[in-house]
């Protein structure tokens, strides 16, 4: 199969789909790697380093995205989709709940998608969007302790406080790998935490791991309502998988915090969960609203695309060589993961969750 991996045009996207490394596995197994001049760069990978692992060096987009599959990052911009067609097979993020015209140019298209998002084993698990929310939630915690700074817009408030002096209060809301990844980076900081989520065997595996030194809430309106009121960082942190993430943060709650606190909103690319927050860009990251500083990029892990994506190619490659090597149908029989991955066939939007969603 003919491999393309176009670069990324997504505002401040430097992250690449596929490590040189990559590019030598695919190789191996016989298959055919275009890459776009420049499309690693970003990423503090070279051209050259492609071409030793055994890439075809393409010179534009058009040559990159007439192969057979395209495996990208972000969803196909409004630049990129008249590239989409009917024999192509693309794998990236799509998000397509809080981007309903990329799911209508895929169906008018005819174009088969697979969603690294829904990818999904059988314990429930996204294989695919770990790595991603690792990186995201590890990132958001530095964001808004960055943000909280006065210079910044924030309210003066280091994270970890000083001796004599009570230390900021992150509130993360979700225990999953973002949340999870937050609330652990905020404890080490030596913020005060609180995470909340529905789950209490989740709950409790965290206690059970941080021993007490993040406190645990059982989520409801209730317990938002009071912990947001009192939070220097709120992190958003719910995740439905496919799906529109919920309004967990209500417009009333975020009027009633401490003025320049600070929100980061990291379900932004599900919709997002606080009410009436607008996606942001890595060029205009923060907005004030009801004297609270937003920050809601949708692509926040591109802020580190080193890191992001050798992340990325780690997990996605076994799942691209055998789209690669068997295509949609016969790697989604021979591994159900991949079928609750694919989004779009024959001018359908067929996951249904996805598809409940729109």
């Amino acid at each position: 199969m003919i491999v393309g991996v176009p670069k990324e045009v997504k505002d401040s996207e430097a992250r690449v789909a596929m490590t040189p490394d990559g590019v030598r596995e695919l190789v191996a197994h016989g298959h055919t790697v275009r890459v776009e001049a420049g499309a690693g760069l970003g990423s503090s990978i070279t051209d050259a380093e492609y071409t030793v692992a055994g890439a075809h060096i393409v010179d534009t987009p058009d040559e990159a995205w007439a192969a057979e599959m395209v495996v990208k990052v972000k969803e196909p911009q409004k630049s990129e989709l008249g590239h989409l067609r009917s024999d192509l097979l693309l794998a990236t993020y799509l998000h397509l709940a809080a981007y309903p015209d990329v799911a209508r140019a895929l169906t008018d298209a005819g174009t088969t998608s697979v969603a690294y998002e829904t990818v999904q084993l059988a314990d429930g698990s996204l294989p695919l969007l770990a790595p991603m929310s690792e990186v995201a939630g590890r990132m958001a915690t530095q964001i808004g302790a960055h943000y909280l700074e006065r210079e910044n817009g924030g309210r003066g408030v280091l994270l970890g406080g000083a001796p004599g002096v009570r230390p900021g209060k992150v509130v993360v809301i979700g225990a999953g790998n973002v949340g999870w990844n937050s609330a652990w980076i905020a404890a080490g900081m030596e913020a005060e935490v609180v995470l909340l989520d529905k789950n209490l065997d989740r709950l409790r595996w965290v206690d059970q791991i941080h021993k007490g030194r993040i406190m645990t809430l059982a989520s409801n309106r209730g317990a938002v309502e009071r912990s947001v009121a009192e939070a220097d960082l709120v992190v958003g942190a719910v995740l439905v998988a496919g799906g529109r993430a919920p309004v967990v943060v209500t417009e009333d709650m975020v009027a009633g915090m401490k003025p320049r606190s600070v929100i980061v909103d990291v379900a932004i690319d599900q919709g997002g969960c606080v009410e009436g927050i607008r996606e942001t860009t890595h060029s205009e990251p923060v907005y004030e609203r009801h004297g609270v500083l937003h920050y809601a990029v949708g692509n926040i892990p591109g802020a580190v695309p080193h890191t992001s994506t050798y992340a990325l190619t780690n997990a996605t490659l076994p799942y691209i060589a055998a789209l690669a090597d068997h295509g949609v149908d016969q790697a989604a029989a021979r591994d159900p993961a991949i079928g609750h991955g694919v989004n779009t066939r024959d001018g359908r939007v067929v996951n249904p969750v996805v598809a409940a969603a729109l």
